[in-house]
């Protein structure tokens, strides 16, 4: 199943005069049954809604006051995902008469001739405050609040990436959650501003068009929009006419093969860092240590230490996070095992969550090898949205090479290579008498189109490690140096800084390192004293979860000290 979640507006999208018809009802009860989330997305207040849209159970999840505020069915929880409003600002709006004026437990709403009287009292009290037009109302949110920001709330929590979604709306405030969404489409009453966005427009408008939405999504999946979104394709590269070579992200296995010392991986690292780029998930299966300097990519393993699968499965919970596992641990008769054993996890969790979006295997020879007789038998028929690394086509296991359906030759003999990989898989090559090696090039080869080889001239890449105050790593923080004491004040050891916090982690004993979990200790040091937000988010996520034990958490909390610190062996 290709699309996993339905984003959806309320007024003029789902509902029409404040009335969500049976038979729209219906369509949303059937789009759950067949295994799809339901997100609503709407301007409205949480209270204000309810009266008109009694049944919330019908959505996994509601965002409401235009992205403010996220309300969970299921348990009724409401969490606040901005300030509420100053005092002053409602008190001031209320002197100067604007009424109707609806205020939330952030959002602050009126019509629009009151537009310039609202700005004025901003403007006057010199708050960090948005004027945002919908129609006919005008609302008032902090800076940065919008349905785009509530939605990106939502989908972390049931763990589902933007390009499983489908979204659809009619009026301007729906266009920041749109444009997030990996399908948008709009409502045929929608404004014109919010068709020009959209993959395309329903015939019916309202409550119709969503359930026309929705019966294509259980009928299709939307098949017939494969290939055609280009703002989610990948670049390779530049063509002799300097235009774009790109990838569409579904659909499709690559194999980049070439001499050793080519730039095999510098030519992936590059391809992993314009997927994460646009927001896809990958798992790297990394023997040599190669991709563990990529940006925003958990590095975890070394020379002394294999990850479990559970850890790669626990990183790889998180939409945002990305993945590279470290086999330097493990030794080459291991590795196809190892391998054997992450795979089908892996594609559990495609199952689940459509992600990891894509797989990349580097050293392919050694973690699926063509002497290795248990292929056919551990692996799925095809492996979807993989790149597979390799010196030596013949060398990888000809059932991971038969999906394969580009091929990309990196080096000074790229007919070689080529010829390598047709001979593997039975092919018959056409190589082009006027191809030759360029520097700064590699050769690429379109299976599915039938398009004979092509050079295509490689990008730079932007990868660089990063590397914060070497204080925090190394240093002395002092007076905001962790303490592990337990919970009964037994020990005192100091942790000055986080090679010091590593070191201690590793051999505390389990009481004190949990105690310590479960308090939220850690993410609180990693925010106020090391004042690293996306360090102590992870951390906090990883102290919230219950279904991983406490040795798991302290791996993948230092895993994630040492992907972004990059502290000494």
């Amino acid at each position: 199943m290709r699309y996993l979640a339905l984003v959806t507006d309320f007024d003029g999208t789902l509902a029409e005069n404040d009335t969500l018809s049976a038979t729209t009802e219906s369509a949303l009860q059937r789009l759950r049954v067949s295994g799809r989330r339901v997100i609503l997305v709407t301007g409205r207040r949480l209270d204000d809604l309810l009266t008109v849209c009694p049944r919330p159970q019908l959505f996994e999840m509601i965002v409401a006051e235009n992205g403010a505020l996220l309300y969970i069915p299921a348990s009724r929880e409401v969490r606040l995902l901005a300030d509420p409003p100053p005092d002053a600002l409602v008190k001031d709006l209320k002197a100067l008469g604007v009424e109707p004026l609806e205020i939330g437990e952030v959002l602050i709403a009126t019509h629009e001739p009151h537009r310039r009287a609202v700005q004025d009292v901003v403007w006057n009290l010199g708050l960090e405050v948005q004027v945002i037009g919908n129609r006919g109302s005008v609302m008032l949110l902090p800076a940065g609040t919008n349905k785009g920001t509530g939605l990106q709330h939502a989908l972390r929590e049931l763990g589902l990436s933007r390009h499983e979604v489908v979204g659809v709306g009619d009026a301007e405030n729906d266009h920041s959650f749109l444009v997030q969404c990996e399908c948008p489409v709009a409502v045929s009453n929608a404004a014109l501003s919010i068709k020009e966005i959209t993959a395309f427009a329903t015939s019916a408008p309202n409550g119709g068009g969503v359930v026309e939405l929705i019966d294509e999504l259980i009928a299709s999946d939307l098949e017939r929009m494969g290939g055609k979104l280009p703002q989610h394709w990948i670049t390779l590269g530049k063509g002799v006419d300097g235009a774009a070579v790109s990838l569409a992200p579904y659909g499709h296995n690559v194999l980049v093969a070439g001499p050793s010392g080519c730039g095999k991986s510098t030519f992936t690292a590059g391809i992993i860092e314009r997927l994460i780029a646009k927001d896809y998930q990958v798992c790297i299966l990394d023997p040599e240590g190669d991709y563990g300097t990529i940006r925003n990519v958990v590095a975890i393993g070394n020379q002394r230490r294999t990850p479990s699968i559970d850890e790669v499965l626990a990183i790889l919970e998180d939409p945002a996070v990305n993945v590279s596992v470290n086999l330097l641990g493990t030794t080459l008769e291991d590795r196809p095992g190892f391998f054997a054993q992450l795979v089908p996890s892996l594609q559990a969790m495609r199952a689940r969550t459509g992600r990891p979006h894509w797989i990349i295997v580097d050293e392919a020879h050694h973690l699926l090898p063509s002497t290795w007789g248990h292929t056919a038998s551990v692996l799925p028929l095809r492996l979807h949205e993989t790149i597979l690394v390799t010196v030596h086509p013949k060398h990888v296991a000809r059932d991971i090479l038969r999906p394969v359906d580009v091929v990309v030759a990196v080096g000074p003999r790229p007919e070689e290579t080529l010829t390598r990989f047709a001979q593997a898989t039975d092919q018959e090559l056409a190589w082009p008498v006027d191809l030759v090696h360029q520097p700064g090039h590699v050769v690429t080869w379109t299976l599915a189109d039938n398009r004979p080889p092509f050079a295509i001239r490689t990008l730079p890449n932007r990868s660089e490690r990063l590397r914060h105050h070497r204080k925090y790593a190394e240093g002395n923080l002092r007076w905001h140096s962790f303490y592990f004491r337990g919970p009964t004040g037994s020990h005192n050891l100091r942790a000055q800084n986080l090679v010091v916090f590593c070191q201690i982690a590793e051999g505390i004993d389990e009481q004190t390192w949990t105690y310590h979990l479960r308090r939220g200790d850690y993410s609180s040091w990693f925010r106020h004293a090391i004042r690293d937000e996306y360090l102590a988010a992870e951390a906090e996520r990883i102290e919230r979860r219950s279904d991983i034990d406490s040795w798991q958490a302290r791996e993948i909390i230092c895993e994630l000290i040492n992907a972004r610190y990059t502290l000494p062996d």
